[in-house]
């Protein structure tokens, strides 16, 4: 589930955004100064920055210049007034994937805000210093390491990896299938709905005590799968729940 931030000092916005977008399986995190916008970002992946240019008395432009040379995460502007050329031509040289007169159509914003998705370039999971912890279980993204207290490592494949990696990002989220075949970007094999439910019942084997009934990797039937843990996230060193 890709996690959008929104800064935007208008209540009534955040309120469409965070609806419109969370329909769509994102997940949002709305704030309306810097400060709060700092706070999220240093505690959590942001995949998505959608940001106003008048946010009181600060310059949401003061944003994408901090943000740009720190962080490959796509930033759209969105503005009500300063839509002359020269504040577009500024947003989008300082490092704006986009810019966005409103009033704007929710579907038409939902499209480019795919598009500014599609075109962010990927950074190697070898950067990824996260740690998961849940329940008996450690998952080290950078090493790619599962480890359980008592049982040692237990090694998982490309797919059983990103599949883990989905579920613990989205902690007692139901996923449906579809979800969880974007957001584990399976590989290597034919990929249809029937693929999920074979890598769920494999990721099981090496998780739960009974796969058959199993605890950490719920059905919910009709709709999809969930994860039934809490789940702790370090960011080198940094635990948050």
């Amino acid at each position: 589930m890709k996690h959008v931030l929104v800064v935007d000092d208008d209540v009534a916005i955040q309120r469409l955004i965070v609806e419109y977008l969370a329909m769509h399986a994102f997940k949002v995190t709305a704030v309306g100064e810097t400060r709060r916008f700092n706070h999220v970002l240093s505690r959590e992946p942001v995949d998505l920055v959608i940001v106003d240019l008048n946010l009181g008395r600060e310059d949401g432009l003061d944003i994408v210049r901090d943000l740009t040379p720190r962080s490959d995460v796509p930033i759209i502007v969105i503005s009500g007034d300063r839509l002359d050329e020269a504040e577009k031509v500024v947003a989008l040289e300082l490092g704006a994937s986009d810019f966005i007169a409103k009033p704007f159509g929710m579907r038409e914003f939902l499209a480019r805000i795919r598009v500014a998705l599609r075109q962010r370039p990927r950074r190697p999971r070898a950067k990824d210093q996260r740690s998961f912890r849940f329940g008996a279980w450690k998952l080290a993204v950078k090493q790619r390491r599962l480890v359980c207290e008592g049982r040692g490592e237990v090694k998982l494949t490309s797919n059983e990896f990103d599949l883990l990696v989905a579920f613990l990002e989205n902690p007692r989220v139901v996923l449906s299938r579809e979800q969880l075949l974007h957001l584990s970007r399976m590989r290597g094999e034919e990929v249809f709905d029937r693929s999920v439910d074979v890598l769920i019942l494999r990721v099981r084997r090496k998780l739960e005590v009974d796969p058959g009934k199993p605890r950490l990797i719920k059905t919910s039937h009709g709709v999809g799968y969930f994860l039934n843990a809490d789940v702790d996230v370090s960011y080198g060193g940094t635990t948050t729940a």
